[in-house]
C-alpha cells in the first residue's frame, strides 16, 4: 500500500499508518558493498566463515546502519508527497536496533506519520517506522526519521 498525498493534505494524515513496504532481502553482496562504502569491515558482517563459527548469530549480520539506510527505498514504497520540488533528510529523533538482521533475511517497513509542521518554505514531517524481519518477534529497527519537503 502506498499513501500518496500533497503538501496541503499531509497534515490530515498525522497519526495514520501510511503503509507497509514489500519484503526486501538483505544479501551478503549488499553487506559487503555497504562495508566498502563506509569502511566498516568488522568480521561479524563480512567474514562469513568466521561469523558462522564464532558469532552468536550463526553467521554474518547486516550493519545496523545498513538497516537504517534501507529506510530510504522502503519509505519511498509507502509514502509519496506529489507536489514537492525537493525533500531532504533532516535527521532522526531516535533509532534502536532491537534485533539483528542475519544475511539472507528479508525485512519490510511499516510507517506512521507522527507529526507534520510548517517550516519556512515547506513542511517538516516526522515518521514513526518499524522495520521487521521475517520470522522474528522483535523488530530489526525502530526509528523516527525527520524529513523536510519544499514546494515548487
Amino acid at each position: 500500500m502506498t499513501t500518496t498525498t500533497t503538501m496541503a493534505e499531509v497534515s490530515g494524515l498525522v497519526g495514520q499508518e501510511l503503509g507497509t513496504s514489500d519484503w526486501f532481502e538483505v544479501t551478503q553482496d549488499r553487506v559487503d558493498t555497504f562495508a566498502d562504502a563506509t569502511g566498516d569491515h568488522q568480521w561479524i558482517h563480512v567474514d562469513v566463515e568466521r561469523a558462522e563459527a564464532e558469532s552468536p548469530f550463526g553467521g554474518p549480520i547486516a550493519h545496523g546502519y545498513l538497516t537504517l539506510s534501507l529506510l530510504v527505498p522502503l519509505i519511498a514504497q509507502v509514502f509519496v508527497v506529489t507536489d514537492t520540488a525537493m525533500g531532504v533528510n533532516y535527521g532522526l529523533n531516535k533509532v534502536r536496533f532491537p534485533s539483528p538482521v542475519p544475511v539472507g533475511s528479508r525485512v519490510r517497513l511499516t510507517a506512521t506519520l507522527k507529526d507534520a509542521e510548517q517550516v519556512t518554505g515547506g513542511l517538516q514531517l516526522t515518521l514513526a517506522v518499524v522495520v521487521e524481519r521475517e520470522g522474528s518477534e522483535k523488530p530489526a529497527c525502530i526509528a523516527e526519521p525527520v524529513y523536510r519537503y519544499y514546494g515548487s
